[in-house]
């Protein structure tokens, strides 16, 4: 019998509440991740203000060893580079595109931009939520088949691609996963991830970077794939190195594998290679080639006070206690007795969760409908 899924989950630097992040009893780091952190049990993360402000993300820890090897792939290949660019390609619900762009800002400041990309449409809305609580504003959220990326040819330093799997290293989290593997299944998502590595690769430049993933422990749509895309794309694996072995990693032909049983987390495999073959340069911008995902418009923007480069004091703010942070986040009709008419910045422990108008005997409440918590708080 399975045991249950583990709980983790990893801390937003650029994000600390006034007098610190508390974390729960309990609490344990995660080996490969400098902000991750195993939870012994599950904590109703809805009724937590802190996670609405995006100052935590909820995250699979085998999901996080993705981010240590980006993170190794920065420090041996890309340090002192200037104006990076990066392709998160399957990005939803974010998990992996928020660990990266901690890994890029505490690298390079302001100096990068990363695309988080999800091709289904309504993923792509979670993936804007979670990015928006995030608060990075070198982000932009894209939904767009990864065919449309190979206008922009060679625009991409690093490309992540989480791709579409069988998933058996979801089978203890997703009882679903479990039903509908098969074989057949696996045949086909090896093919398929063929098909996104070769419809992606012109827009990785030569000398860039794949860091290339699933969730599943087939060889077909690991290790070789990953040795498919070097040989008929142009490519030179990076050699995996084991660093964790005493944690439960294991170490396949070009890659690392994390198995349920042998580690905390669910199941992962990770591995990256350097695009070798000639590339062109970008032709076009960012923005000619593919469309941002629910661009902003003009004037009032609601996302603001989550955004790490809001300038807090240019707003009133009113700092409220938990009970009237969950109502704001209820999208409930709130009272600020003391604060001016107009627009206020709702805070938690100095943490902005978003605006409201206020109108004298009551706030309107300018939460966006997708981010209401729904249950009863």
């Amino acid at each position: 019998m399975m045991s249950e899924a583990s709980v983790s989950i990893r801390l937003n630097p650029f994000k600390t509440p006034e007098g610190g992040f508390e974390l729960p009893q309990g609490a344990q780091r995660v080996p490969w991740s400098p902000y991750g952190y195993m939870l012994s049990e599950r904590p109703s993360f809805t009724l937590d203000p802190l996670f609405h402000a995006g100052c935590y993300y909820v995250q699979d820890s085998s999901a996080m060893y993705v981010g240590h090897v980006f993170r190794k792939v920065l420090a041996s290949r890309f340090a002192g580079a200037r104006g990076l660019r990066v392709l998160d390609l399957c990005a939803a619900p974010g998990g992996k595109s928020t660990d990266i762009s901690v890994s890029l800002r505490e690298a390079f400041g302001d100096d990068f931009l990363l695309v988080s990309n999800e091709v289904m449409k309504q993923r792509a809305g979670v993936l804007q939520d979670n990015i928006m609580r995030w608060g990075d504003p070198r982000v932009t959220v894209t939904s767009c088949d990864p065919a449309a990326f190979a206008r922009l040819e060679g625009f991409f330093d690093i490309i992540v691609a989480d791709v579409p799997c069988s998933g058996e290293g979801m089978f203890r989290k997703d009882p679903r996963a479990r039903e509908e593997w098969s074989p057949e299944v696996v045949k086909l998502c090896a093919a398929r991830q063929k098909r996104i590595l070769a419809d992606v690769w012109p827009s990785l430049r030569e000398g860039g970077v794949l860091v290339y993933s699933t969730c599943t422990y087939e060889e077909c749509e690991n290790d070789e794939n990953l040795e498919w895309a070097a040989s008929e794309l142009g490519g030179e694996i990076i050699v995996p190195e084991n660093e964790y072995a005493d944690c439960g990693v294991v170490q396949t032909r070009v890659g690392n594998l994390l198995e349920v049983g042998k580690v905390p987390g669910e199941g992962q495999w990770v591995g990256a290679l350097v695009k070798t073959s000639a590339s062109g340069s970008c032709r076009g911008s960012l923005q000619s080639a593919v469309r941002p995902f629910r661009q902003k418009e003009e004037g009032f923007d609601p996302d603001a006070p989550l955004s790490l480069d809001f300038d807090r004091s240019s707003c009133n703010c009113a700092d409220v206690d938990k009970a009237l942070a969950l109502k704001y986040l209820h999208r409930d009709s709130i009272v600020l007795k003391d604060a001016p008419l107009g627009y206020n910045v709702i805070t938690y422990k100095g943490v902005a969760l978003g605006y409201v108008k206020n109108i004298g005997n009551r706030c309107n409440n300018l939460l966006p409908k997708s981010r209401r918590i729904l249950m009863n708080v």
